[in-house]
């Protein structure tokens, strides 16, 4: 048998995470004004207790205008830092390394709480204008982004790094740069998306613009020793769009900006996708990345077996495994899956009574 390889460390810039399981980041919708609560600590705490290596912080908004909805987490002022810092804390007394998606909607912003649909909202309702590269909309039922100029993209790279630099007061290990899922960064980056005709649009170059100034402004305020990861969309599954052969460039270029990880997820620019789903569906594209861009890389997609999970790591598919949905249902698998696997690791003191 190959030994397990699931529960091995593994460093980025020093910063150790125990094992090479990720908690992907998961809107909560369970924000007022930014600002978390209760719910994150017993939410993010649960899964630090259970053994995760690296809990990430779901999409936290570097703006107000860049709320999904107005339920988000925002990370804009020091109020919002200072209510993430207990639940920090906490998740890092039981072991894990946290960090934190800091994100931009763009034109999928402005919508409602997904219990009620995430219809977007109207200006009546509370809604407000949503900003991308071009003024197309996502659907017919969003509405027309302001096409931003570039005073509208300098304020993003600066709200980014004023997001930066609260997350490393609020005591966050590292942070993961949101370039997917058809948000602001991968509306950019996108053909489906982005018609510009300046400097941000047009050529592969143009497209990755926006994204490598970001992750210039946040280096500057960011510390040196925290690592830095980017999230993108591997594929946008649509003719036209973001492949698989862009996204490797795309990879080398932020090696090169001294990215530590991608995080590699696909789709979300375009309504109009069918996916066939299956256990490990984005798997394919996180070994390219890893073995064609030669950087660290995160996989995702239905992952919820601990042999499937350490198959991933021991055949290079992934450096880490990223759990969403798995650990909402159970937030112990950490715990579960090394017992499983016969590793034994290190249980929460006050639930050793369980253990054996």
């Amino acid at each position: 048998m190959n030994p397990v390889k699931l529960f091995e460390p593994i460093e980025f810039k020093g910063v150790r995470v125990k094992n090479k399981i990720m908690m992907a980041p998961m809107c909560m919708y369970s924000a007022i004004n930014g600002v978390v609560g209760a719910f994150h600590m017993a939410h993010l705490g649960a899964r630090a207790l259970g053994g995760v290596g690296l809990i990430m912080v779901e999409a936290t908004a570097v703006s107000p205008e860049g709320r999904i909805s107005p339920y988000d987490s925002g990370i804009w002022n020091k109020g919002q830092a200072k209510a993430f810092s207990p639940v920090v804390d906490f998740c890092k007394s039981c072991g894990s390394v946290v960090g934190i998606q800091l994100a931009h909607a763009g034109r999928k912003a402005s919508t409602d709480h997904p219990l009620r649909g995430s219809k977007p909202l109207k200006p009546s309702e509370g809604g407000w204008q949503v900003l991308g590269p071009s003024p197309f909309s996502f659907d017919p039922s969003h509405p027309v982004p302001k096409e931003m100029d570039e005073g509208d993209i300098a304020k993003v790279a600066e709200d980014f790094a004023n997001g930066a630099k609260n997350a490393d007061e609020a005591g966050f290990d590292l942070i993961e740069i949101h370039a997917a899922h058809g948000y602001l960064i991968n509306e950019f980056l996108s053909p489906i998306s982005n018609k510009r005709v300046d400097n941000y649009g047009g050529s592969p170059q143009n497209r990755m613009r926006l994204l490598l100034e970001v992750i210039s402004a946040v280096k500057a305020v960011w510390p040196a020793n925290k690592p830095i990861f980017v999230r993108i969309s591997v594929v946008d599954w649509v003719k036209g769009g973001v492949d698989l052969e862009f996204s490797i460039s795309l990879a080398r270029k932020l090696k090169e900006h001294g990215v530590s990880l991608i995080d590699c997820s696909s789709g979300g620019v375009s309504p109009n996708v069918n996916i066939e789903l299956y256990f490990g569906y984005q798997l394919g594209f996180s070994k390219e990345i890893r073995e064609k861009a030669a950087i660290p890389v995160s996989g995702v997609g239905l992952i919820t077996e601990p042999g499937f999970a350490d198959f991933i790591i021991g055949y290079g598919m992934a450096d880490m495994v990223e759990m969403g949905r798995e650990l909402l249902r159970n937030p112990y698998w950490p715990l579960y899956a090394a017992h499983k696997l016969g590793v034994e690791i290190e249980w929460p003191t006050q639930y050793h009574r369980a253990k054996y």
